[in-house]
């Protein structure tokens, strides 16, 4: 697009409908409605012709290439556009000149939209800030990851962040409706016969991606049964275009860390059903079963600990019998470990005593070892008095040593390990109460 007015090029005939059924309006805008409600931020700012910089952050497929076309066109403004994959800093700077002289010439505002901005470096990003700062051009980014991480300071202050939402199926469905319905830029001008329930099925195999929806739909249309001049999309057809398409998973991004955290925090609050509804959503997107393997086995050791130990062993099998049997028979060993896990008692009370004895040894530094408690294996050693005054606990009544000091002679005994109520914490805690009962009477006398 090189002017405000022209949103899309008279030749349709080799544009895929996902392109030519972009919303010219908000009106055919699907989905976002918080943000683009009467009161909402971004709906006064175009309302009322007040354009600034922004970054769009969502899912694939929510409108965020499409709203940055609209804000451009409904606030008369010339809009331009850079790919983070294909453009560097000279790519830039031929933007800038572009919106500059037109600034100069015309008086007319420019939108400069950078799709996968969190792919741009810092130097990369550092390019746009004199230029959004002296009013050059209004800056509109796009990306699908979290842009507190992957966006420089300086560029995000510049900036404001719409966070736009996983699109629902009732948005796709009007998406879909609306393509088979409009004759100039959708299939309206083609007799296509498709029942309600396959529209809905469609839109709930989309995943929550308008474009994938059009995708597909555009494909269906090709692949329908034809009855004369009628094309008819049936289940058949459906399934058939839709039998390689997978849910959105983007490994290793945000959307990951959000679903492995949700697993993690469903376990932590004893909801098996909830456990296992998104330990089968990272399966179905794709995700490698085995790093789910390791986070329950890191969750047994967290989150479980002493409360149940048979936990530890339970992750450890699921990950064994995966290595073993491979998808999906070794999937239900995981699923196995992952119920265990939410049905469990919880203690995280050595995972805080490990912490807080880390942070005391950080302050406190390296204190030699006490006398009695150094190893001495030669006969030199023992002249020096290593082991010199150490209680041998066996040798004790009941096997301990009551009163001994274990810690440098510098520092007093810390607690650091306190049971919870829970499991079999509560025997070890009740044991703990009277081995440290025992101690402070011995150290009295």
């Amino acid at each position: 697009m090189t002017t405000s007015g022209q949103l899309f090029s008279a030749d349709d005939s080799v544009r895929p409908l996902a392109d030519r059924l972009r919303p010219v309006t908000l009106a055919e805008f699907s989905g976002q409605s918080h943000l683009l409600s009467a009161d909402s931020t971004l709906r006064q700012a175009l309302e009322h012709n007040r354009l600034h910089s922004m970054v769009f952050w969502g899912p694939p497929g929510t409108g965020k290439t499409t709203l940055a076309r609209m804000i451009a066109s409904h606030c008369d403004a010339h809009f331009m556009s850079l790919s983070a994959v294909l453009s560097g800093v000279k790519d830039i700077r031929d933007k800038v000149k572009e919106a500059r002289d037109r600034l100069d010439t015309q008086g007319q505002r420019s939108v400069l939209f950078v799709d996968e901005v969190h792919r741009f470096n810092k130097s990369q990003q550092d390019a746009f800030l004199p230029h959004i700062e002296d009013g050059t051009l209004y800056f509109v980014g796009a990306t699908t990851e979290n842009p507190s991480f992957e966006l420089n300071n300086a560029l995000l202050s510049r900036v404001r962040v719409y966070v736009l939402k996983h699109l629902e199926n009732t948005d796709i469905r009007a998406v879909i409706d609306r393509a088979l319905s409009d004759v100039e830029r959708g299939l309206g001008a083609i007799d296509i016969q498709m029942d309600d329930q396959y529209r809905d099925l469609l839109a709930a195999t989309a995943d929550g991606d308008a474009r994938h929806a059009l995708v597909l739909l555009e494909l269906a249309a090709d692949c329908a049964r034809r009855e004369g001049e009628a094309r008819i999309i049936d289940e058949a057809v459906i399934r058939e275009v839709t039998r390689d398409s997978f849910r959105q998973f983007d490994k290793g991004g945000d959307h990951f860390y959000d679903q492995i955290s949700a697993l993690h925090k469903s376990m932590r609050g004893s909801d098996p059903d909830a456990a296992l509804y998104w330990f089968c959503r990272m399966i179905d997107g794709g995700c490698d079963p085995r790093y789910i393997a390791r986070r329950v086995l890191r969750f047994a050791s967290e989150d479980i600990g002493n409360a149940d130990p048979r936990a530890f062993q339970h992750a450890q099998y699921a990950w064994d019998a995966y290595t073993k049997l491979g998808s999906p028979e070794g999937e239900l060993a995981i699923a196995h470990a992952i119920v265990f896990m939410s049905c469990a008692p919880k203690s995280n009370a050595v995972y805080k005593a490990f912490k807080s004895a880390m942070a005391f040894v950080r302050e406190n530094g390296n204190q030699p070892v006490p006398m009695s408690l150094r190893n001495a294996p030669t006969k030199l050693m023992g002249e020096l008095g290593h082991g010199d005054g150490y209680r041998y606990a066996h040798d004790e009544v009941d096997g301990f040593a009551a009163g001994a000091h274990y810690f440098p002679d510098t520092i007093e005994a810390v607690r650091f390990y306190e049971p919870v109520e829970r499991g079999l914490e509560i025997r070890i805690g009740e044991r703990l109460n009277d081995l440290r009962s025992r101690n402070a009477q011995a150290k009295k006398r």
